[in-house]
């Protein structure tokens, strides 16, 4: 693969690292701008956070992590081992570094700005996942409320004040709240501890590994190229950029894009002002007495729950911990104690696929989208919405990296911005 480039000074050819939904995503907008494109991976397609994830494609419940709340939660919490939010004593110093940061951030102003620079993205994301199903990506999306369960009204009002700051900020959303048989019919599975919900109508849900995996075959069946190579270095090289794998092979191209997820910070790391940290999630599934009909979020527990090949997708915890670490039991083991009280009608011992995966967090709420050096550009620390954001981000890195000239969305998502604003 040549760097020559284009005539009209677009690139001819570009080489993403990673094969998650982003990076997925941009290899595949970039194809319908003409560039050719190489997709390397150490693992291959969608062996990331892109598998395990929940599968919502949720605009109006994107909140950033960074919140005073999660501050003072997260303090609460660090010697509770079955805490949503776990913090291991036994966490690095890279890992101390990156919480500073984001306890540093976590202050009204900066959640506030976070929610501000998602709100373009949470209005086009729906757009780009129904391009690129109307184009080929053999993955449907299921249109569906997400039903937010709580013991009372009195808790359903802290969700609330959350969505009001999303539409004070510009984001259009739809809630509808129910109780009695109105929320028996909606959630068959609520426990008789439930007496309130909301609807947050107007969301989307999806198989996450199906939907990654449909989009892989996309990609390779537009002429792209797969290669399966741990990658050491990606380093602006004249006019173009050289790939170098940690076996000595190298590759070079006209641009690349950084799409690792949480292992982000290990390839654009020393070029960063930003971290980016693993934030890890779990889920398993487990088969229930009676069908859901859409997605159903426990917010006193932080757990997620969709329907998925017949039975139930239960997905929660954030635990800042090394991408690379096992499954730790005692955290499916919190999650379903944190959950069972609430849900009726599933069998929680018989579940299975159980999975752990590190979404890339960063210390202000915001992703890393853009050029990080000449010709090098990066997209990941989505935190919790890297799905939900990737194919929006694709198509915005893709015009980008195209047209030489940075959407004004993406200005927020600077990757060269410092840490604390």
């Amino acid at each position: 693969m040549g760097h020559d480039g284009r005539i009209d000074g677009g690139p001819r050819s570009a080489i993403v690292v990673g094969a998650g939904i982003v990076g997925l995503s941009t290899a595949w907008f970039l194809q319908e701008r003409g560039v050719e494109v190489t997709v390397v991976d150490g693992c291959g397609v969608a062996t990331g956070a892109s598998w395990g994830n929940a599968g919502w494609v949720a605009p109006a419940l994107t909140m950033p992590l960074n919140s005073p709340a999660v501050l003072r939660y997260g303090l609460r919490s660090l010697r509770d081992r079955s805490a949503p939010l776990h913090i291991p004593m036994s966490a690095d110093g890279p890992m101390w570094r990156f919480l500073a940061l984001f306890a540093a951030n976590c202050r009204q102003s900066a959640w506030d700005r976070a929610v501000r620079a998602n709100v373009p993205l949470n209005e086009e994301c729906l757009e780009a996942f129904g391009v690129l199903v109307a184009n080929g990506v053999d993955a449907p999306m299921t249109d569906a409320p997400i039903t937010a369960l709580f013991r009372s009204a009195l808790d359903a009002e802290r969700l609330m004040r959350e969505v009001h700051c999303l539409a004070d900020a510009g984001q259009s959303l739809s809630v509808t709240e129910l109780s009695g048989e109105a929320l028996r019919a909606q959630v068959p599975l609520a426990s008789p501890a439930i007496t309130a919900a909301v609807n947050v109508n107007g969301q989307r849900f999806v198989d996450p590994g199906r939907f990654v995996m449909a989009l892989g075959h996309q990609v390779i069946a537009r002429g792209g190229t797969l290669l399966t190579h741990d990658v050491a270095d990606v380093v602006s090289a004249g006019h173009g950029v050289v790939v170098r794998s940690s076996r000595g092979a190298q590759l070079v191209a006209d641009s690349a894009v950084i799409a690792t997820g949480a292992w982000l910070s290990r390839l654009a790391g020393r070029r960063l002002r930003v971290p980016v940290g693993s934030g890890r999630g779990y889920s398993f599934t487990v088969p229930v007495d009676r069908p859901l009909p859409g997605p159903v979020y426990l917010p006193d527990v932080r757990v997620a729950c969709t329907p998925y090949r017949g039975g139930l997708r239960v997905a929660g915890t954030m635990e800042f911990r090394g991408p690379h670490h096992p499954v730790v039991d005692d955290r499916v083991n919190a999650i379903v104690a944190s959950a069972s009280p609430l849900l009726h009608g599933v069998r929680w011992e018989e579940r299975s696929d159980v999975w752990v995966g590190p979404r890339p967090v960063t210390p202000d709420g915001r992703p890393l989208i853009g050029e990080l050096s000449p010709h090098v550009y990066v997209a990941g620390g989505h935190g919790m919405w890297g799905l939900a954001h990737g194919p929006v981000t694709g198509r915005l890195l893709a015009e980008q990296i195209t047209t030489g000239k940075q959407p004004d969305v993406l200005r927020p998502f600077d990757p060269l911005r410092r840490a604390i604003a």
